[in-house]
């Protein structure tokens, strides 16, 4: 007990905001690192080679059937996502805009870089070479990898410096790779959408890391912890980016043809039918049938998030429409009991409430991603079909679909211990007071981090006329 209340001590000693020698420090050496690391492993693959050329004649197939063609417009969404639609989600606080769009800006242009070693390492490593093969499916596996630690970021935001969201980032990286590797690769689980696999792990790993950091005295910031009527409209723009290309996420690396198919019709009903129950929920339990901006800014994508594990099966454009009208049920449920109840009770302050909009429905997700898959049969999948859509061949040939509700159970739990194991490990970490976080007073506020301009209010009054061509004295 003595040292842990020495560890505690030592991190509760007063803060200092100054990053300029730390932040700095952290972006040359690791992007230095980065580069070194590129130049021994990383390589272009063979459809964005030079010597596609051949492979193309000596195949006798033409350009449009490169991979760029089929997956870069799903890549092209899911970038948006990661950098436009995770971004303004988080710009709902009043004065942490800057924050919430320039140090999700910061950590995802790290971790896509790190993620491409750390998946390359475990997913496309050339044994005959030593080099790791990347092609557009490796940029969209990245951007899945960065969404992980974006989820995170959810769970502290306001709350941490660039440094601490840079080391986040580094473990989450790391903890993500591995974690897929055992869930995909090892255990055989199928995740398309990433229910179990991004939303449950990044889900887990945040509130595990906002538990290691609880601040008790975090109410002296609560004068910034709200929104305003401009801020809430910036994370709408947020929302609605990251409602429209789900879609396009969920489907981005599932199979060319009917999965892809498949995944992106399941995920559009799944969305539109939480639209609807999110607005019900919302109204129903606030005073005189108000809805509630929070609610429509996060519950209305949970449907998309529980969609992701099922989203290639065929779970039925009814079954779609169901996990929907459930997740935005439960979903803004939470954030008007749960969150409340997980600060005071659990000790787990969750400022942008990603365990209602990530952790709760990916485990939803993961879920019904089993049933779907235990109940799968050829007369409903086909011979072959179900042979393709769950990957049955070589070590997994005779698997059958029961036996792989299972896998999909085990890989959910996995995503969990992960998630929430690798949390309290890397929230020591964060725990220690050499990062540069802000005090308990200062949270939720760009001010500590970033120059900013004069408020308007604040702006002397210009004593002249000015009709837009020449100023003229009064």
């Amino acid at each position: 007990m003595g040292c842990v209340q020495s560890f505690r001590d030592l991190c509760d000693r007063p803060k200092n905001t100054n990053v300029r020698i730390s932040l700095p420090a952290v972006c040359f050496v690791w992007q230095i690192a980065m580069i070194i690391l590129f130049g021994v492993f990383i390589r272009y693959d063979e459809e964005s080679d030079t010597h596609w050329i051949e492979h193309r004649k000596a195949k006798n197939i033409s350009d449009i059937e490169n991979d760029f063609y089929f997956r870069y417009p799903s890549f092209q969404d899911v970038h948006v996502m990661i950098f436009v639609g995770f971004g303004f989600l988080m710009t709902f606080l009043k004065r942490y805009s800057f924050g919430a769009v320039g140090f999700n800006f910061l950590i995802a242009a790290f971790g896509l870089q790190w993620a491409l070693l750390m998946q390359g390492w475990f997913h496309s490593l050339d044994y005959t070479d030593g080099k790791i093969k990347i092609g557009v499916e490796s940029l969209i596996n990245a951007d899945f990898c960065v969404a992980g630690c974006l989820i995170a970021y959810g769970a502290v935001l306001g709350k941490v410096s660039p440094v601490q969201l840079m080391v986040l980032t580094l473990f989450g990286i790391t903890l993500f790779a591995v974690e897929e590797y055992i869930i995909l690769g090892l255990i055989h689980a199928r995740d398309a959408g990433g229910s179990m696999v991004i939303h449950t792990f990044g889900g887990y790993y945040g509130l595990s890391i906002s538990w290691m950091l609880y601040r008790p005295n975090l109410d002296q910031s609560s004068r910034l912890q709200g929104s305003v009527y401009h801020s809430d409209v910036f994370a709408m723009i947020g929302t609605l980016f990251l409602w429209m290309f789900w879609p396009s996420f969920n489907s981005a690396i599932t199979d060319h043809g009917d999965g892809q198919h498949r995944a992106a019709i399941n995920t559009y009903l799944a969305l539109a039918s939480t639209v609807l129950t999110t607005v019900a929920i919302s109204s129903l339990f606030q005073k005189h049938g108000k809805l509630d901006m929070v609610h429509i800014q996060n519950s209305t994508l949970a449907g998309g998030v529980a969609v992701g594990t099922a989203a290639e099966f065929m779970l039925m454009p009814y079954g779609s429409l169901i996990v929907g009208f459930l997740c935005g049920i439960l979903s803004t449920l939470g954030y008007i009991y749960l969150t409340p109840f997980m600060e005071k009770y659990l000790k787990i302050q969750d400022t942008c409430g990603i365990h209602n909009l990530h952790a709760m429905p990916g485990v939803i997700g993961g879920i019904v991603g089993a049933i779907t898959a235990a109940a799968a049969s050829e007369t409903v999948y086909g011979k072959e079909g179900l042979a393709n859509t769950f990957d049955f061949e070589g070590s997994f040939k005779n698997m059958v679909p029961t036996r792989q509700g299972g896998h999909q159970a085990a890989g959910l739990c996995v995503a969990i211990c992960f998630g929430v194991g690798g949390g309290i490990i890397v929230g020591c970490i964060l725990r220690l007071p050499i990062w540069g976080d802000p005090a308990d007073d200062n949270c939720f506020d760009d001010e500590p981090y970033w120059e900013l301009p004069e408020e308007e209010e604040c702006i002397p009054p210009i004593l002249q006329y000015n009709n837009h061509m020449a100023c003229k004295d009064m």
